[in-house]
């Protein structure tokens, strides 16, 4: 089994001053997470960097970030000093207009991405204040494809210096069971093998890669700037021979076909290679060197020719022949003596090759032609438009068209077309040392078909997704997806009809045809429904003309707007400070390079106000001046805001790092406020996120209670947490009732589980697993999943204590979950369009005073603004809902 092409590629953060390398007495990059969660083969990958400006003047700082080529950006956002600047998605013309004004006033405020072998970069950059702080955070989508019988998830990590909170966090769930997990590349071997942590259960998986500061600079490619080099991620899931796994939630579906235990199907194969003058040199040589190797490959039942073109055609043989022995060995001769010369007739070239598989028509087998090519026609036919209909009329849909394009010169998207218009793909081949690689290893994508003619019927279901499939190869899979009429899985039946090597197959199941998923979180499935379906328009738009191709592009443009994905038809409009410019993100047509004069580089350098003294406002009139000196930075621990009560904040964020779609629609953030001991009763503090870019909402609840922090009642799961009553407004004790028979108590100084009438302690490094619950100790953290829940306990230390910050890592899509973590975020309007005094929630009109706090569910804690109210208004229930009478 070969290498996968299926990534998914996430680069570390490349943040770097305009035209230097990085100076770390510039700037530090103090934290850098990758956190990326693939739940039932679809990835969502959060990519958070904070940094700091050490300098005493102002700094522009890039963020710089490589993404998967098939992942669509669905949010970004900066925070600078308790300031959230998010991304918005918006139509690309409109963009552009946005984009076109800044560049009249002489700013750079474009930001185009250039194209890699496997990865798309994205750019912008802020400018910050003398020893302030920012924080990056990117999220991105991507639904996994299967080749060669895995998904691999590449991590590709080079942040440009040693980072000391470095971490990646990867967390696979699949309802259909793993079948094994593997992890490989640079970064997993010799100095940094000890600093990954694997852990697999049976339909879980965890990978952490937390790095030294000196291991960053010990791998095989790192150096003084720290990593560069690939963490890569293999798996597969369990597979059977009948339908495969469909998935149900909230009216949407989504169907992984890949049956198991079929026969191989002899195929008919003929290679169309182009020999002109384009070609000199190392591309023929790599060529004639894949051939050879694809041809050693060939199983004897196969039946395959080889054509060659430049102005002209040239056959080994004029028709197919079985590939025999000697039949092989005659052809890796005529291979290794391809030379290159002439002009390029891709029309006849095709032409010959469809002549030569519709003249050898051969039952129980499947044909398949494969054209390699580095350039445009320059002979015969060269009109573009014109190729395409000859080339679809011959092929008449009766075999796919496979185009390789070799170097970046080519013309790919006429390549693209052509293999889409019959049933095929298209193919970047690099012109890099592996190039033979990577044509034998696209061969092997396509070297055993399994079935042929595969049609995907859902009685019951609309808005589908493609569902005819010309081929389906050994070690792929098909996904569908669409919407079940009504939400009625009674009369929702999916079937799927093939024709095997042997026979025309039927697969259905009799009974329990499908499963309503409890572990996605809410409205996943619907965004893989419209992420595949946003794929296939784009597909279809390349093929079409005229009145069709606007219609096809309006639709695909909705749905972009509609779930947020930055595609080649929307661009996100990346909101700054004042005085900067806004910057836009645009995604790429395959093979565009970056535009070298439109990367931002001369952003206006407006200073920001960071942790100035100000005064801050009691509800009673009292009034107490800001503690925090504007020359430190704010993020500190020290540097704690004293309110109106004379307390430096604290906060407690559920979810800071979503990990699975949506999650970052219910952001709650609890905060703790620490006080005075002289102060009674003691206020502890929490907030509640909105869902846009306005400051969050805090309220204060008097006294020490216990707090119910989660209930999922149909998992019989119970999160409670206890305050501390003594030096600080922080949880001391964290609680787990899990099924009846499962507790997990989490304080400082360790964890102890009990599984009935066992109890384990765990300390350190260490890890427990009882049936669906799972429990991971590590240094200064504690990962619990119970079920389809995750939440991460982080401990911190102030003074010499330790204390408990519970976030929630994925969030069930039940709609019956109480607690403070369950809280959605809060939406309000300004009143009389003025910001300060009073904000409307629903109609009611509720007093708030601007206030600060320190944000501890990150590492280090960072400084946020908020608007202080009443609890039961920024509830909007009684508080008494969410305390409990004991742990």
């Amino acid at each position: 089994m070969g290498r996968t092409s299926v990534q998914i590629a996430l680069i570390g953060l490349m943040v770097a001053l305009a035209a230097s390398l990085p100076n770390k007495d510039d700037w530090d990059i103090y934290s850098f997470h990758i956190n990326s969660t693939v739940t039932s083969r679809y990835a969502t990958t959060v990519i958070t960097s904070r940094v700091a400006n050490r300098m005493n003047e102002s700094k522009e700082i890039q963020f710089h970030v490589r993404i998967p080529k098939n992942a669509f950006i669905s949010k970004f956002r900066m925070f600078i000093d308790g300031q959230v600047y998010d991304g918005n998605v918006k139509e690309k013309e409109q963009a552009k207009r946005q984009y076109t004004a800044a560049v009249s006033r002489g700013e750079s405020a474009g930001i185009v991405s250039s194209v890699g072998r496997t990865l798309e970069e994205f750019k912008t950059s802020v400018t910050i204040s003398a020893h302030k702080k920012v924080t990056f955070e990117l999220t991105y989508e991507e639904l996994m494809k299967r080749t060669l019988g895995k998904y691999e998830l590449q991590i590709h990590a080079r942040p440009m210096q040693p980072v000391r909170d470095f971490k990646v966090d990867v967390h696979i769930q699949e309802k259909a069971g793993i079948s094994f997990m593997d992890v490989k590349g640079g970064l997993s071997t010799n100095a940094l093998a000890n600093a990954i942590t694997q852990i697999l259960t049976d339909k879980q998986a965890w990978v952490y890669f937390y790095p030294t500061e000196d291991q960053q600079k010990a791998c095989d490619s790192c150096s003084a700037q720290g990593l560069n080099g690939d963490l890569v991620i293999v798996y597969d899931v369990n597979r059977n021979s009948t339908l495969g796994d469909i998935m149900v939630s909230k009216g949407y579906f989504v169907h992984h076909f890949a049956p198991s235990n079929l026969t191989r199907i002899p195929k008919n194969v003929v290679f169309v290679i182009d020999r002109s003058g384009s070609m000199h040199g190392r591309k023929i040589q790599q060529t004639r060197a894949a051939l050879i190797r694809i041809l050693g490959d060939l199983a004897e039942g196969d039946h395959f020719g080889l054509i060659t073109f430049d102005d002209g055609i040239y056959h080994w043989k004029q028709e197919l022949v079985q590939a025999t022995s000697e039949n092989l060995q005659s052809a890796k001769t005529f291979a290794r003596e391809i030379t290159d010369r002439g002009g390029t007739d891709i029309n006849r070239a095709v032409l010959e090759g469809t002549r030569m598989l519709n003249a050898h028509p051969r039952e129980g087998s499947a044909s398949i032609l494969i054209l390699l090519t580095d350039g445009d026609p320059t002979s015969g036919v060269t009109n573009i438009e014109q190729i395409h209909s000859n080339i679809r009329q011959a092929i008449a849909g009766k075999f796919p068209l496979y185009c390789l394009g070799f170097g970046y010169d080519v013309n790919f998207e006429f390549l693209e077309k052509m293999a889409l218009q019959n049933n095929g793909v298209a193919r970047r081949i690099y012109e890099d040392s592996d190039a033979d690689i990577q044509l034998k290893g696209f061969y092997e994508e396509v070297a055993t078909p399994l079935l042929t003619d595969v049609t995907m019927s859902y009685k019951g279901a609309s808005n589908l997704t493609e569902t005819i499939f010309s081929q389906y190869y050994n070690g792929s899979e098909i996904v569908v997806a669409g919407q079940i009429d009504d939400n009625n899985l009674d009369t929702f039946i999916p079937e799927a009809v093939a024709i095997s090597a042997t026979e025309r197959r039927t697969f259905s199941k009799t009974s329990s045809p499908v499963e309503t998923t409890d572990t996605l979180s809410e409205n996943q499935i619907q965004r893989v429904w419209a992420y595949l379906t946003v794929k296939q328009l784009l597909q279809k738009e390349l093929q079409m003309s005229g009145p069709e191709k606007e219609e096809v592009k309006k639709k695909t443009l909705e749905l972009s707007l509609k779930y947020s994905f930055v595609t080649p038809h929307t661009s996100m409009v990346v909101t700054k400070p004042p005085g900067e410019t806004t910057a836009v993100l645009h995604k790429p047509k395959e093979g565009k390079q970056a535009s070298q004069g439109r990367l931002s580089r001369v952003f206006h350098s407006s200073h920001i106000s960071y942790g100035a003294q100000r005064p801050l406002h009691h509800p009673g009139g009292r009034r107490k001046q800001a503690m925090y000196p504007a020359s430190r930075p704010t993020a500190q621990l020290e540097d704690y805001v004293v309110d109106m009560l004379g307390s430096p904040g604290g906060f407690l964020r559920t979810s800071h790092q979503p990990v699975v779609p949506l999650l970052q629609d219910v952001q709650i953030l609890l905060r703790p406020t620490f006080e005075a001991a002289t102060l009674a009763p003691r206020l502890h503090r929490f907030l509640i996120e909105t869902n846009n870019s306005a400051l969050p909402l805090c309220f204060d609840i008097a006294g020490h209670p216990f707090i119910k922090l989660l209930h999922h009642p149909s998992r019989e799961l119970f999160v409670n947490g206890e305050l501390n009553s003594v030096t600080s407004a922080v949880f001391k004790k964290i609680v787990i009732h899990f099924e009846a028979d499962k507790h997990v108590e989490v304080d400082a100084k360790g964890v102890t589980v009990r599984v009935g009438e066992n109890t384990t302690r765990l300390t350190g490094q260490d890890m427990i697993t009882a049936d669906s619950l799972t429990v991971i100790t590590r240094s200064k953290e504690i990962d619990i999943a119970a079920g389809d829940t995750r939440m991460v306990i982080i401990v911190h230390e102030m003074a010499g204590e330790e204390f408990l910050w519970p976030v929630m890592r994925q969030k069930p899509s039940v709609t019956d979950l109480e607690g403070i973590l369950a809280l959605k975020p809060a939406g309000y309007e300004d009143v009389d369009g003025f910001p300060n005094g009073k904000k409307k929630i629903k109609d009611q009109e509720i007093a708030v005073t601007r206030t600060s706090t320190v944000d501890y569910s990150i590492s280090p804690p960072e400084m946020i603004v908020c608007w202080l109210m009443a609890a039961d208004s920024a509830l909007q229930r009684p508080l008494n809902d969410f305390l409990v009478a004991q742990l």
